[in-house]
């Protein structure tokens, strides 16, 4: 008796990539524009001024001017990924970073106990906005908005005009702020640590995966079965307990708050997020292109001046990249939605 041969084989599974492919695909994406873009900043800035990187300072500048901003950076993106925003995170850090500051002067709490506390009061604050954002249908824009000033009316009838001084601080944390691990500053690894977290929470993870999904196509995720509200909310907590960690990485750098710690910060961190490929309109970018687009700023901020460009033209700079990245953003998504309608014709 022979045995009949099989009416169908099992499909060979797709081979991998090839290195050109690879290359091609690393060549194309919005982070390597970005990080061309700082590298460039960076090379004629020290051309001009070989002391902005070669020197000690410069080099601990170089990492530790950005590390707050990435950590409030990393977190905007992932609300911004939601299609929303969030407008109160230097509200947030500000308001943080003074409460850790009334923690170790009237308490004799460990600094482990101060610094988790700092962080939780953030995730409590972004809470209060992704609340307001996912059950009462309000735009995050004008949420945040509103609790940006909320939170820093808060800030100021607390602290007035009384501040917290480097002498109120514990000598360990201000020791933590100036030290370095290899060369490199310690806070400046902290901005690594959440960068990595997150990247691969975001990659990896299907609940990060679920928030592209959101914010690419929300009514399209809702009737597929995803928890909108839930991702909503877990996103504002990221943003809030992110800049929680900023608010006390601000203690450690500064020592000193008043109640202006933190004041227009959370623009930049938009910008940062915009800058470095995060469509405004939701749905698409990268945690990394966040983290280089603070990089980018920060230079810019800090290497104009050796320049000779006044301050007005620094602003106008960085207005400048960001109507571009919106502007490329658009572009790029009608034509990715031109393409996709083609293959689906053609199909």
């Amino acid at each position: 008796m022979t045995t009949a041969a099989p009416s169908a084989t099992t499909a060979a599974p797709p081979p991998p990539p090839s290195t050109g492919a690879r290359v091609r695909k690393v060549l194309q994406a919005r982070e390597t524009g970005i990080v061309l873009a700082f590298l460039a900043v960076l090379a004629v800035t020290t051309a001009i001024n070989p002391s902005f990187l070669f020197s000690k300072d410069g080099w601990r500048d170089l990492w530790l001017t950005p590390a707050i901003l990435v950590v409030l950076a990393v977190g905007q993106a992932i609300v911004i990924i939601t299609r929303n925003v969030d407008l109160s995170v230097g509200s947030i850090l500000g308001l943080v970073a003074y409460a850790t500051g009334r923690l170790f002067v009237d308490t004799g709490l460990p600094i482990v106990v101060v610094v988790l506390l700092g962080i939780l009061l953030g995730v409590v604050l972004g809470l209060v906005n992704g609340a307001l954002v996912a059950f009462a249908k309000v735009p995050a824009l004008v949420i945040t908005l509103g609790t940006l000033y909320v939170y820093r009316g808060i800030m100021m009838s607390w602290a007035g005009s009384d501040r917290i001084n480097a002498s109120d601080i514990p000598r360990d944390l201000l020791s933590f702020g100036t030290s370095s691990i290899l060369w490199i500053p310690s806070l400046a690894w902290i901005s690594f640590i959440v960068l990595g977290i997150a990247a691969y929470a975001m990659g990896r993870l299907r609940s990060g995966r679920e928030m592209y999904a959101i914010g690419s196509d929300p009514d399209a995720a809702t009737l597929y079965g995803l928890n909108k509200t839930k991702r909503t909310l877990v996103a504002f907590a990221v943003s809030g307990g992110l800049a929680g960690l900023a608010g006390v990485m601000y203690v450690s750098r500064y020592g000193t708050i008043s109640s202006g710690a933190g004041l227009g910060i959370e623009l930049e961190a938009v910008g940062a997020a915009v800058i470095g490929g995060v469509a405004i309109f939701g749905g698409s970018g990268t945690v990394f292109g966040a983290a280089v687009g603070a990089y980018l700023l920060m230079t810019i901020n800090r290497g104009l001046p050796i320049l000779g460009i006044q301050d007005f033209w620094q602003r106008a700079v960085v207005g400048l990249l960001i109507i571009v990245a919106i502007v490329l953003d658009k572009v790029l998504s009608e034509r990715q939605h031109k393409k996709l309608l083609a293959e689906r014709d053609a199909a």
